[in-house]
């Protein structure tokens, strides 16, 4: 039986209006609930490939930014609960599946439901 692959989710926090503490806020309260998602198999924050010289850390994290590995079978589930999570505020989501990629913006909870659908229908086809 072969399994279904996973697909990746990143999602970028980028309301002009927040600050970037506020904007890093929402990342964090996001994973901290896709943790308790069965459905997601992996989520975690996003390191820079190019930090700042001098920086110390083993890599800066990107501020608003986050990914998550979702296996495609149970991809409608996460979009069902990404749509009651995240109506309302700014952010832009990257969906690759086999190879491919879709990025779709949403300001508002209308066009947060025609982005997810879009996505939804994006992994339909990707399968």
């Amino acid at each position: 039986m072969k399994s279904e692959p996973n697909i990746k989710l990143t999602f970028n926090f980028n309301d002009p209006d927040l600050t970037p503490d506020e904007r890093d806020e929402q990342a964090q309260q996001l994973i901290a609930e896709l943790k308790d998602v069965d459905e997601v198999e992996t989520v975690k924050r996003v390191l820079d490939p190019n930090p700042p010289e001098g920086n110390k850390a083993l890599g800066a994290i990107l501020v608003g930014l986050l990914t998550a590995q979702v296996n495609a079978g149970n991809a409608k589930r996460v979009f069902e609960f990404l749509s009651d999570r995240l109506g309302g505020k700014a952010i832009e989501l990257e969906v690759e599946a086999n190879g491919k990629k879709l990025k779709v913006k949403a300001q508002s909870r209308e066009e947060l439901e025609v982005a997810i659908k879009a996505a939804q229908d994006f992994v339909a086809a990707s399968a």
